[in-house]
């Protein structure tokens, strides 16, 4: 009873080497057996896993064949995201589909599963790489791999490739569907860009014809217009003032010419004639002089100048006084004429001789009054139409339109619709050659590099592994039970645990005296037991092994 309170009262002791060999031998069998047991279980497992088999293929990009500053390529998104796009499309639901009906993928799991899961799973079979670079100098093209697993090497290597062509499709497709659509789009948006044009031109077109001569562009013409015809009227009064000199002239040899043909007759007033002739040279005189005055003024200011219109008074004043004068002259010489030819019985021959001379001067120089007489008119009425025309285009000038801010704007609109559609017209034109290089094949292509590969040996599973790790799950386990098991066990072991509890000298000791038969049956049994559970261990797992090489593909 005193041994048994001291066993229980302290705690364990701690153990040494010897004590850790005695516990295995003790519990061999519990450590051995969960060992055994995952390494066939693990075999087994490994075994019956089917292999799976991954066939890859590597595809290159290949750059276009026409330098990209000669033509530009409609599709703007690079590679990798192009080729992630085409991945999309070839791993949807309906192209799964169709390869696992083709090719009668996943027999068994078509029966056992809805078409969706399995398409799921052939979707995580399916692996594309990333764009990487092929060359040695490092400017080399890109290149991607894809990839398929499954448990039939050749169905995946025929999988692999079907996949590459679908790739290499699927790329000429939406390259040419993309400068297509592109082309399009730009003719579309060309069409309404020549609408707003053409409306915009109307428009404009409209409005020069409501304000013709006086848009703000034509500011110029119509200044050099009016500079032009100022220049005329300077002009057509040089004329009117040489041909009033011309005409004084005439008038005055006219006069000379009939003081000559009036002094053939005798007449005692011929003093008073001469006198009335020097009278009216005088007012002559002052008439060229206000002409010679007028015309230098209108080379220099306009009609409506102050000084100019006194001129123009003062020059219609002394013609009138003229004419008056010459009139009154005209008068007295019929008069004198008269007299004298009612005096005179008989003429003299010589006298009408140089009469009849004078008589052909004095026509002569009427006819060619007359003719600067019409000549003057003529210049006149030009200067009124040119007077008229300079009044016209000044206020042509000085009169703006009131929507001049509309016609800025129109101007503003039409440069704008017209660089747009001079913008759409180029990239058009961009669009449709690079869509034609698209047709030809001669952009960006897709180039098979490697072609789908035979697989030899299975990626999976790693059956190495994995009986190494059911053979250390199993001992793991082993070891575990063998510890529960000795910590729920409070026996006293040997000698050092004897003296440990008891704290007392142990004298002698004595052996466990057990009967031979019993003993012997007792390993017979284990070692049956131990023979019978390797033999059934070894059968299974060269089952396994047996049925994994006689269904191998």
């Amino acid at each position: 009873m005193q041994a048994s309170d001291s066993v229980n009262g302290p705690s364990r002791r701690s153990l040494d080497l010897e004590d850790y060999l005695d516990i295995l031998r003790r519990h061999a069998a519990w450590i051995l057996g969960p060992a055994f047991a995952g390494l066939v279980v693990a075999v087994v497992v490994a075994f019956l896993w089917s292999d799976t088999y991954v066939s890859a293929a590597t595809i290159r990009v290949v750059p276009p064949q026409v330098p990209s500053n000669l033509v530009q390529t409609n599709v703007v998104s690079d590679m990798s995201t192009r080729i992630n796009s085409m991945y999309q499309t070839i791993s949807s639901t309906s192209q799964l589909t169709n390869l696992i009906n083709v090719y009668n993928l996943y027999p068994r799991d078509r029966q056992r599963k809805p078409m969706l899961d399995v398409v799921e799973q052939m979707r995580r079979s399916v692996r594309l790489g990333n764009v990487m670079s092929v060359g040695g100098d490092g400017r080399g093209i890109g290149a991607f791999q894809i990839s398929f697993k499954y448990e039939n090497r050749v169905l995946a290597q025929k999988v692999t490739a079907d996949l590459v062509s679908r790739f290499m499709s699927e790329n000429t497709r939406e390259r040419t569907t993309q400068s297509v659509l592109t082309t399009q789009f730009l003719k579309d948006q060309l069409e309404s860009a020549k609408k707003e044009l053409d409306e915009v031109d109307s428009k404009l077109s409209t409005y020069r014809q409501s304000y013709q001569g006086r848009l703000p562009e034509q500011a110029g013409q119509n200044q050099m217009q009016l500079n032009n015809l100022e220049q005329r009227v300077g002009n057509i009064n040089g004329a009117l003032a040489r041909i009033s000199q011309d005409k004084l002239i005439l008038e005055s040899d006219l006069r000379s010419l009939k003081s000559q043909r009036a002094s053939l007759i005798p007449a005692p007033e011929s003093m008073v004639q001469r006198r009335r002739n020097a009278a009216i040279d005088a007012q002559d005189r002052e008439i060229l002089h206000l002409e010679i005055r007028l015309a230098n003024l209108q080379e220099r200011y306009k009609d409506t100048w102050p000084e100019v219109r006194n001129t123009v008074t003062q020059l219609g004043v002394a013609r009138k006084v003229r004419d008056k004068l010459l009139a009154r002259e005209q008068n007295q010489q019929a008069n004198e004429v008269a007299a004298a030819e009612s005096g005179t019985k008989q003429s003299d021959p010589v006298v009408e001789r140089e009469q009849r001379v004078l008589d052909a001067s004095i026509e002569r120089i009427e006819t060619l009054r007359k003719a600067k007489d019409m000549e003057l008119a003529g210049y006149s009425k030009e200067l009124e139409n040119v007077n008229a025309k300079i009044r016209g285009m000044q206020e042509r000038i000085s009169a703006s339109p009131a929507s001049e801010q509309q016609y800025v704007e129109l101007l503003r609109e039409q440069g704008l619709v017209k660089a747009k559609y001079e913008d759409y017209n180029r990239k058009r034109s961009q669009s449709a050659v690079s869509e034609e290089l698209e047709r030809r094949q001669q952009g960006e292509t897709l180039e098979l590099l490697d072609p789908a590969s035979l697989p030899q040996t299975p990626t999976q599973p790693k059956r190495p592994m994995i009986m190494a790790a059911g053979f250390g799950a199993g001992l793991a386990l082993g070891i575990a039970l063998a510890g529960a098991r000795e910590a729920r066990d409070n026996t006293l072991k040997n000698l050092k645990d004897v003296r440990a509890y008891t704290q007392l000298n142990v004298l002698g000791s004595i052996p466990l005296l057990e009967n031979d038969l019993v003993v012997r049956r007792r390993r017979r049994l284990a070692w049956l037991a131990w023979s019978t559970a390797c033999l059934v261990g070894i059968l299974i797992m060269t089952g396994s092994v047996f049925y994994y090489y006689a269904t191998k593909v």
